[in-house]
């Protein structure tokens, strides 16, 4: 089974081009007022111009509106959008650009929810009050696996190379999304513990297939 990986949170180049020698698929970029992870669109668009071309460029952004998504989309070089805050399905299906949405999981969380937006993929975090994503908090994986009736789960939420293969073994999902979990600071990736993360999530993927 092949689970993708994409390398959130990136504003160094070094970062991005370790990800990609090692293989992930996707570079996310975070556009969030307050994060501590916020890039501008010129500093995305100089790492996403030295990426290869089949290198998915993803922004994260949360309640914006989405003609300011993709002018910074056009801005930064990016192809997806990631929606990481309480963006109703209705504004959600006028955008113009691939996209897919975050949804927090905590008590209560309903997995056949996500159906309420018109996109095959959807993210799942996890929900801490007062934090719309980037927390490293994990949640129930058998989630994800439930979740996974109705589309492509990206899984997030806490991972690092402690995680993630018992990560992939329980929810079996589309992709992870790994961040604070391989940093040293936000936006400054431990190239050692993103080397192992990778390691150990192509281990647990091909597990799968055992």
């Amino acid at each position: 089974m092949i689970v993708r990986v994409k390398l959130c949170g990136v504003s160094r180049l070094e970062d991005a081009l370790l990800g990609v020698e090692l293989g992930v698929d996707a570079v996310g970029f975070n556009f969030v007022g307050g994060s501590p992870r916020r890039v501008t669109p010129a500093q995305a668009r100089r790492i996403s111009a030295a990426l290869p071309p089949f290198i998915t460029r993803v922004g994260v952004f949360a309640d914006e509106l989405p003609r300011v998504m993709e002018a910074t989309a056009l801005l930064a070089g990016l192809n997806c959008l990631q929606l990481h805050g309480d963006e109703p399905p209705e504004m959600c299906a006028t955008i113009a650009l691939p996209w897919y949405k975050a949804h927090r999981v905590g008590p209560g969380f309903e997995p056949e929810s996500v159906r309420r937006y018109p996109s095959g993929t959807f993210l799942l975090d996890a929900r801490v009050p007062g934090r719309k994503g980037g927390t490293g908090r994990s949640f129930d994986w058998t989630v994800a696996r439930q979740a996974a009736a109705f589309g492509r789960v990206i899984l997030a939420g806490g991972l690092g190379p402690e995680n993630v293969a018992q990560a992939i073994a329980a929810a079996r999902p589309y992709a992870v999304d790994v961040n604070s979990g391989i940093e040293s600071a936000p936006g400054r990736k431990d190239h050692r513990l993103l080397r192992e993360f990778m390691r150990r999530a192509r281990e647990a993927a091909a597990r799968l297939e055992d």
